[in-house]
């Protein structure tokens, strides 16, 4: 009896010992996976920040996950051909047309990375005008002109007093408008007339635009003055349009009317000069510009310096597309101006200089400014070589030195 109830003794004593053994080697077995783990990882974290030291930043390349839904992007980190552990992008974030910025999750942090694309610019070359395509450019002449044609003559005595090419027959532009004003004014149509711009107003040959919407009416001598003056497209088209006829009349008369002044060189297929096909030659606009000084209407609203019309509830402002009109130093008593691609820089203006009453017909002039350049230069070499005796110009001394 005391021998059975020593054993029961021991085998309490040792109950409380047995349990603390079974619950550590519980929590060792529990534990010693994960310490095993981060064992590994921390030799490769740190390999990973020796390899960036030494090589640089790791490649990423950027794949589109093209079954997940919405802006997310796998990113692989490659490393000596081994492709590590893919990371979810959360976000893509474009910051204009050229900067793109994807956010990402990664260690429990926010990474942003912002990616900047190169754009290279390539620039179309420039459509050649005829006169180019021609070679006329190449044509060398005493004062150094940038027009490819030139024509200076005395309204009076029809004296040349200067020639460049003057027989070429090219694209004249908006030149055009000064035959389609011409017509108008001598057609006697009333001015008061209402016209209102429609879609076929529309210029479909070059796509250019207007401040005259479709749907805006004018009066006929609004449009006239806006067609002379600062070349509005539109208007000249709706004048054409709405004359006696219709617009194939209106064509017919111009081509008519060029012959009868005797433009033997001259074609005209539209009334506005969009069309490379309305085509003459300096010496047939010289025959034009003189006339159109003869109609006072042409002479008054071509060399109108502004405009104002009513547009609704709008007032739209026009400026005149020759600046020399509004120099102090010119005398203009018609002009008109002229471009697209295949005409050039054109311009042609009836104007005294000293003392003598002039026709300048300058065509296919390189660059923005160069027809005014080079209706500057010939003024300077008029009155330097060709003043009316007793005119100021001659009364004073002028040296000019020609170029050649």
């Amino acid at each position: 009896m005391p021998e059975a109830r020593l054993r029961r003794v021991s085998s309490q004593r040792f109950l409380s010992a047995f349990k603390f053994i079974a619950v550590a080697l519980c929590a060792t077995a529990f534990l010693l996976p994960g310490a095993q783990a981060a064992k590994k990882e921390k030799p490769t974290a740190s390999k990973t920040a020796v390899a960036k030291k030494a090589k640089g930043p790791v490649p990423v390349e950027v794949k589109r996950n093209a079954s997940a839904k919405g802006p997310r992007v796998a990113v692989v980190a490659q490393r000596g051909g081994r492709a590590e552990k893919s990371e979810r992008v959360e976000k893509v974030v474009r910051g204009g047309r050229n900067v793109v910025a994807t956010i990402r999750k990664k260690n429990g942090r926010t990474v942003v990375a912002v990616q900047r694309r190169s754009v290279v610019r390539v620039e179309a070359p420039q459509r050649q005008s005829f006169g180019q395509m021609a070679g006329l450019h190449g044509t060398d002449d005493a004062l150094d002109l940038k027009s490819s044609v030139a024509l200076v003559i005395d309204q009076d005595t029809h004296e040349v007093l200067f020639s460049k090419n003057d027989h070429a027959v090219l694209p004249i532009a908006s030149l055009t408008k000064l035959m389609t004003g011409l017509l108008i004014s001598e057609a006697r149509l009333p001015n008061d007339e209402l016209i209102t711009i429609t879609q076929d107003d529309v210029d479909t040959e070059k796509g250019s635009r207007s401040r005259l919407t479709i749907g805006t009416t004018l009066s006929r001598g609004e449009l006239l003055h806006l067609a002379l003056m600062s070349s509005e497209n539109r208007a000249a088209h709706a004048l054409g349009r709405t004359y006696p006829g219709g617009l194939t009349t209106f064509v017919s008369i111009m081509n008519a009317k060029a012959k009868m002044l005797g433009m033997q060189d001259t074609r005209y297929v539209e009334p506005t000069g969009l069309s490379s096909r309305n085509q003459s030659s300096a010496q047939d606009l010289a025959l034009l510009v003189n006339a159109a000084y003869a109609d006072a209407t042409v002479r008054s609203l071509s060399t109108s310096p502004e405009y104002q019309v009513e547009v609704g509830n709008r007032v739209l402002q026009f400026n005149t597309t020759n600046r020399l009109v509004k120099s102090p130093d010119w005398e203009i008593g018609v002009q008109k101006t002229g471009f697209i691609n295949e005409a050039g820089q054109c311009l042609v203006m009836q104007a005294k200089v000293a003392g003598r009453k002039l026709i300048m017909v300058f065509l296919d002039s390189a660059g923005k400014f160069s027809r005014i350049a080079d209706a500057e230069r010939v003024r300077r070499w008029v009155e330097a070589t060709h003043a009316v005796p007793g005119s100021p110009a001659a009364s004073r001394s002028v040296s000019y030195q020609v170029a050649g």
